[in-house]
């Protein structure tokens, strides 16, 4: 039985209450078990069954409440190749005051796993061109030998039977080595004189001192400590990467952004101000004759001309929630293509309506689009923190005082204490002092209080 096949037991529930009667049982018991069996097919099953259910909820519930980290880092190896899910978790890793920091040649494993400081580390086999062999190779080089001093201890000791060039330049690309202070990701890209990427001399450097090292084990009169090659210098580096390229480069190889978000600077705007996200935008239905507001960054642009010979554009948007295709036919192209370039973080009005064309198609009407440097100190006016009045002691204004302080802005600042009991609730302004609203502020803010019942955040609230 099931509540899918609810059309079939009612079909057959005449002729189960017919035959049973004339087998001789009572139409009011026959009613009993047929309305016991409806319940079940609305979706029930047998005790034993329920019982392991409820004993696999009570051991999840008590791995994540005594072993946070570990038990996220699980869950996230779990769904290691569905990357939205992955960020789904990384917001509540977020939430829980987990950190989910990139690969790192001296502190990650395979898959996720947890540091020696409590934070969540990306696998190095989730890396693009690396896979779990090198993997292996770095983890185990590094437990029996120790954590790499340096790129070059780092490629002198690993086996570059598994780590080949391309998986040289997949670690630097995806940030696995900067935990080596002294070279920045650009350097393992930059030429030398003879045109040669540093990644490149430092392959040759790695196979000439292990090829050295390997001569001087099997010589009769040989001795290990006697092998010196010269280290070479990555090349000076007079450009740095944009914090959108490095980004991208390191979402190449991950899957998504790991050491910052280009959004970032727009969290509040994306989060608070559009009233939709990219992830809403999937069904269009939801949202017939409604005004909304939305934005992101571009990640991708096709263009082309259609049939009727107008030119049109499709533009893939991405926000925190995920990405969605925005259409740009004929006028709509023409007006605001300027604005369609990959890397453009824009911000959009518009209004959802009926195709006048299609009936059956529902169309995003646009308005307005701006970008969102422009526009994001304009949309942001106020903020309104939130708590009860009975945590409104010296340690929690403390706190409130020195937040705001670190966070200089010029957003005007509110606090709005609630009376338990709903008689009087205190809205104060602070006329001395506003704020720079940055996502680290709302973090700082929201994990501080996260415990309290009522506490909250409001923006632009009159």
């Amino acid at each position: 039985m099931g509540k899918k096949l609810k059309d079939k037991l009612d079909h057959l529930k005449p002729k189960f209450i017919d035959q049973g009667q004339g087998n001789g049982h009572p139409k009011d018991k026959l009613e009993k078990i047929w309305g016991d069996w409806e319940d079940f097919a609305s979706y029930a099953f047998n005790k034993s069954h329920a019982t392991c259910y409820s004993w696999v909820a009570y051991q999840t519930a008590w791995l994540k409440a005594n072993f946070p980290a570990e038990y996220m880092a699980a869950v996230m190896t779990r769904n290691l190749d569905n990357i939205s899910e992955i960020t789904k978790l990384m917001e509540e890793c977020r939430s829980l005051g987990i950190a989910t920091l990139g690969p790192d040649v001296n502190h990650s494993r395979q898959k996720f796993s947890v540091d020696e400081e409590g934070n969540i580390r990306f696998g190095l086999a989730a890396i693009k061109g690396f896979g779990e062999s090198a993997a292996d190779a770095v983890i185990d080089e590094r437990l029996s030998g120790g954590p790499f001093r340096d790129i070059y201890d780092f490629v002198q000791r690993v086996n570059l039977m598994a780590v080949k060039r391309s998986g040289l330049e997949s670690l630097a690309l995806s940030g696995a080595f900067d935990c080596f202070k002294d070279i920045r990701r650009e350097q393992y890209f930059a030429k030398d004189a003879k045109g040669t990427t540093f990644v490149d001399t430092l392959m040759r450097f790695a196979q000439s001192y292990q090829l050295s090292m390997q001569e001087a084990a099997n010589s009769l009169f040989g001795a290990m400590d006697d092998v010196e090659i010269a280290r070479p210098q990555p090349p000076a580096v007079t450009e740095e990467w944009s914090l959108l390229e490095r980004l991208n480069r390191e979402r190449d190889l991950v899957g998504i952004y790991l050491s910052a978000h280009p959004l970032d600077p727009y969290y509040v705007v994306l989060n608070d101000v559009c009233n939709v996200h990219a992830s809403d935008l999937a069904n269009l239905d939801d949202f017939v004759e409604q005004e909304i507001r939305f934005g992101g960054i571009i990640t991708k642009v096709r263009n082309g001309v259609g049939k009727s010979g107008k030119a049109y554009g499709i533009v893939t948007i991405e926000d925190y929630s995920g990405s969605f295709e925005l259409p740009l036919w004929g006028n709509d192209w023409a007006q605001w293509a300027n604005f369609m370039a990959v890397g453009s973080a824009i911000y959009v009005t518009a209004s959802v309506r009926p195709s006048p064309y299609n009936a059956s198609r529902i169309d995003i009407n646009i308005g307005q689009v701006q970008y969102l440097a422009d526009v994001a100190d304009t949309l942001v006016q106020s903020i309104t923190l939130v708590l009860p009045l009975t945590h409104a002691d010296s340690d929690t204004l403390f706190f409130i005082d020195r937040l705001t302080q670190e966070n200089p802005g010029n957003v005007s600042l509110y606090l709005l204490l609630l009376d338990p009991e709903g008689k009087m609730n205190l809205r104060m302004h602070s006329h001395t002092r506003q704020v720079n609203v940055t996502r680290q502020f709302l973090t700082d803010y929201t994990m501080q209080f996260k415990d309290i019942d009522s506490f909250a955040y409001r923006i632009n609230e009159s």
